[in-house]
Parts: structure tokens; sequence; C-alpha cells
């Protein structure tokens, strides 16, 4: 285990580093600490727009899902691709044209003042309470490989991650989301690659994986697995492309890198959607017996799946490198929490406060405050995910989707089709919201997939098939009935009587209005292309160093193909610094 508490020592040492590397950029504005200004490169945004939908419940939750179930999770992950397709083609661009720097001022600038309130607090809530479900997440399973106490290792990594937000904003968020997507990419290809070896190839793995690689076990009808499917691209749609999550693209330095990353983006959820779960796969064969390797963790045992296969198929010093690979999901879902939550109480709550008492609002004290909040929300995330951990009755992909499907829907379809439906009365969105609550509540526990089937005459659903079908039933509740009273709301609009028209209307040109860079941006890119690069060259130094680890010959091997590719990155960014300098 000393290898392992090296790797890690010596990721914690390079993500502290990078908070440190980038603290001056974010000193500057409140602009600068929200979202770096506009400033950064679309590979920097494309790596933290990704890195904000993986999360460490990839690795945990949805690892376990994927040792029980096969093939069925990735659909999950096809939704988010789907959606990053959508956020190139439509969104990404326009999210960056809104100009505005956290994304309850676009709220305001579509909706008027009372949904900015409205929204602020609902989004605060809601994002603490998720950030607390990644960190639990987390919790889960490093406490597993250290054999530690599930609280301690909770509160020791959401301090790192409140440092790392409180010294540097969003550059060092940012920042960090593009090395930790570095190793998040290096763990996940290796595991692939030896996991397909173990097993024998593809062929092998799909075909000898116990209950059916395609359908899984206790699932009698497949027409679930496709309505699941269908209404799984609704809500990753819903969930990553609307004016909350608009977010992930204010940081873009213009309206093309915007696009491009939500390419970038989409292409690492799709190649990851399969690569990711060939491990739990792999194990399903290889270590049928790897839910019950860890009785302490109750029901969520089989969450832990990702670390049996390491330890028992891959090199020393891997389980560290996974380890790194966690902290670095869940740091960047939690650290990008932070910062974001900040801006949106000071910009949407306490400076509109100072305003209307008149009293001017001085941008050095705001950031001031915005470090002080990223603080008090990080010590909320860790107290959010100490309360998770007594849940031991539900598995972490049960908790994550539940919370998604019955509070994040209905809170962020106004936000979406809102960009579509443009006049709507002022008070369409809350009482949406009021409505989708409800709905989910109806559906939870009213019209439940049992009584469905009695309904229908059908035998009883299995566990998994009434999980799949109360999904299924949610998803389709909210998209016909929550999305189609907001839309039913134009009807009520009176257009004379819009205090909020000239606003909107102003919004709305913007929206399909490009951003260009301007003259300053070049010293910008040279500084992320240098600053990242650094960080980027001593991450695979480290990497190229866990070759001295006693392994077989192959172990070794992993590792120096693991150095190469990251020092390579790291080569190509220096070498665009200086370019940089050169054309400035």
């Amino acid at each position: 285990m000393v290898y392992e508490y090296l790797v890690i020592g010596g990721y914690f040492l390079l993500v502290l580093s990078i908070g440190f590397t980038f603290k001056k950029m974010a000193k500057q504005s409140t602009s600068d600490y929200f979202r770096g200004g506009g400033r950064m490169l679309w590979w920097m945004v494309g790596s933290t727009a990704f890195m904000m939908q993986f999360s460490a419940w990839t690795f945990t939750g949805a690892a376990g899902k994927a040792f029980t179930d096969g093939f069925a999770v990735c659909l999950v992950f096809f939704a988010n691709t789907f959606a990053y397709f959508c956020g190139w083609a439509y969104f990404a661009h326009r999210f960056r044209q809104m100009r505005v720097d956290t994304p309850t001022e676009a709220i305001k600038r579509r909706f008027g003042h009372q949904n900015e309130l409205f929204f602020s607090w609902a989004l605060i809530i809601f994002s603490l309470i998720n950030a607390g479900i990644w960190l639990n997440a987390l919790g889960v399973f490093s406490s597993a490989v250290f054999e530690a106490d599930i609280g301690m290792t909770i509160i020791v990594t959401g301090l790192t991650v409140v440092f790392v937000s409180v010294l540097a904003g969003a550059w060092g968020v940012v920042a960090s989301d593009f090395v930790q997507t570095l190793v998040v990419a290096v763990v996940s290809v290796a595991c692939a690659i030896v996991a397909l070896v173990k097993v024998g190839g593809p062929i092998e793995l799909v075909s000898n994986f116990p209950s059916g690689f395609v359908m899984g076990p206790d699932m009698n009808y497949g027409l679930l697995l496709v309505g699941t499917f269908v209404f799984f691209l609704a809500k990753q749609m819903i969930t990553i492309m609307n004016l909350h999550d608009s977010f992930r693209f204010l940081n873009a330095k213009d309206s093309i890198n915007a696009r491009k990353a939500s390419l970038l983006a989409m292409g690492l959820m799709g190649v990851g959607s399969i690569i990711w779960f060939i491990p739990p796969w792999a194990s399903a064969i290889l270590y049928p017996d790897a839910a019950a390797a860890y009785p302490e963790l109750g029901n969520k045992a089989g969450d832990a799946v990702y670390l049996v296969f390491t330890r028992n198929a891959m090199p020393v010093g891997t389980v560290g490198l996974l380890l790194a690979g966690l902290f670095a999901a869940s740091m960047s879902s939690m650290d990008s929490a932070l910062n974001k939550n900040a801006g949106i109480f000071v910009r949407s709550v306490y400076q509109p406060y100072l305003e209307k008492r008149g009293k001017p609002a001085d941008d050095k004290k705001l950031l001031n405050l915005s470090m002080v909040l990223s603080f008090f929300s990080g010590i909320i995330v860790i107290t959010m995910a100490l309360f998770f951990k007594s849940l031991t009755e539900l598995s972490l992909f049960d908790l994550m989707m539940s919370v998604s499907a019955m509070i994040q829907v209905p809170l962020l379809i106004p936000l979406i089709v809102g960009l579509l439906i443009k006049k709507t009365p002022s008070w369409a969105p809350w009482v949406t919201v009021l409505l989708g609550l409800f709905v989910s509540w109806f559906m939870s526990a009213v019209l439940t997939p049992h009584v469905v089937a009695e309904w229908i005459g059908i035998e009883p659903f299995t566990n998994r098939e009434a999980g799949d079908m109360n999904l299924i039933m949610t998803l389709a509740a909210h998209v016909f009935v929550t999305a189609g009273f907001f839309c039913l709301t134009s009807l009520f609009y009176k257009e004379d009587s819009d205090a909020h028209k000239a606003q909107r209307e102003a919004f709305f040109v913007d929206f399909e209005t490009p951003v260009v860079a301007d003259a300053a941006q070049g010293e910008y890119d040279r500084q992320q292309h240098n600053k990242l690069g650094t960080m980027v060259m001593i991450m695979g130094s480290g990497v190229a160093l866990m070759s001295l680890i006693p392994n077989p010959w192959w172990g070794r091997l992993v590792f120096i193909c693991c150095a190469l590719v990251i020092l390579s990155i790291g080569g190509l960014l220096k070498r665009s610094a200086r370019l940089d300098r050169c054309t400035t």
C-alpha cells in the first residue's frame, strides 16, 4: 500500500500547486473569479464540461450497475454524448453569447429579477445536494481502498477541493479539470486494455458475460430498455443544455471556442461510454464474487467493483492512480459547484440587495465575499456527503438517478424550454417548477410501476424492471406534462403588460450575436498553454517514476506508455506557448 499512498500524495500536491499557479489570474475581478473573464481556450472549457458530467459516480455507482446489468448502463452516457452534440450544433456558442458572468444573470435577462431570485436559491440548494452525492461516492470507494473511515475521507477530500476553489476561482477549477481529464483518460484506457486481454477480447467479453450482456438479469421486457434510452435522451438534454448549466461554456474566449469545447466533451463522452465499463464487465466474468469483497459497505458493496479489478488485475500502483482519477472526478464536480454558487449568490442575491439600498457594489469586496462563500459552501457540501453516507439502503446509482429525475429535471425544464418558447408570462417558470415537483411526487407515491402492472394485467415487475419503469414514467410525465404546461403558458402571455419585454428582446439579440475575442487575448492564450504545459509535464514525470515500482515487465510498460502520452501533451502545450509568444 505504500506505493498507493505515494501516488495519492503526489496527486494532491499537484492539485494544490495548480491553485497557487492560477491564483493571480483569478484575483483581478469577480468576472475572472467566476468564469475566468471569458478568456479560456476550447480544450480547457471542453475538459471541464466533460468532467462536470463525469464525477466519481461513474467509477462507483455506474460501475456497480455495469457489473450487474451489463450494457444497459451505457445508455445514460450515450445520452450525455447526444446532449453535447446538440450543444455543438445549437446551444454552446449561444450560451457564450449571452454575455453574462453567472447563469442566474442569464435567467434574469430572459425571465426577470423575481425568477432570478427564485432560481438562485433553488439552484444553490440543489447544487449543494448534488455535490454531496458526488463527494459521498468518492468516500465509499476510497474508504474501501485505504480501509479508512468514510467520514474522514469525505472531510479530507472536501477540504482540499475547498482550498483550490477558494484560492484560484474559475481558473483553478478549469485548469485542474484539464489535468484531471488526463488522469481519468489514462487510467480508463489502461484498465480497459488489460481487462480485454484478461478475458480474451471483446467477443469473449460479450459472449461470456453472465445473465446476458445486453438485457442483464431480472429484465423480461426489452421494450423497457428502449424506453429508458429514449427518455434518457430527453433527460440528459434537459440537465446539460439549460441556462443553469450554461456556465460550462461562459468561460470560453469566443463563440467558436465554445462550440469546439462541446465537440471535445462529446468525443470524450462518446469514447468513454464504452471504455469506462470494460473493467466492470470483465470483472463479472473474472471475479463474479467481486460485489462481496467489501461487505462493510452494505448495499453499496457492488460500487467498489472497479477497486476489485484494479487490485487483482493491474500492476502495483494502479490503485493509487485510480484513486487519483476518482479524486479528480469528484473534485471537478465539487469545485465547479462551489465556484458557480458563489457567483450566483454574489451577482443575483447580494449585489441586487446592495443596489436596492442605494449602496455601490465594490468589485474588490465582492471578490473577497466570493472566496468566503466558496469556503462555507464547501463545508455544507461536506456535511451533505456525511448525511448521504448514512443512507445505506440506497445504491449510488439509484440515489443519483432518483435525485436527478425527481428534483433536477422539473427545476431545469423552464431553463431550456424558455430558450425556444420566447413569450411566456412572468409566473410561468416558477409555477412550472412547482408543478414538476408535484408530478415527481405523484409518480413516486401514487402512479407506481406496480399499479400500472395491475392495470394492464401483467406479472408484477422485478425490482430492476420497476426501477426502470418508474424512471421512464417520471421522465415521460415531465416531458409531456411539466414541459407541456410551460409551453401552454404562452397562451396567457400579454405583450401590453410585459414590463420585461425590452430586456428579454435584448437577451435574444445577444443570444444570436457571435462573440469575438479582443486583442488582449493572445497573452491569456500563452499563459494557459505555458502554465498547464508545465503542470502536465510534472504529472507525466510522476507517472514515469511509477515504472520503478516492482512490477512484471508489462506493468512497468503500462506506466511508461501512460507517461509518454501525458508528456507528449505537455510538450505540445509548451510548444504552443512559445508560438503564442512569437505572435504577440
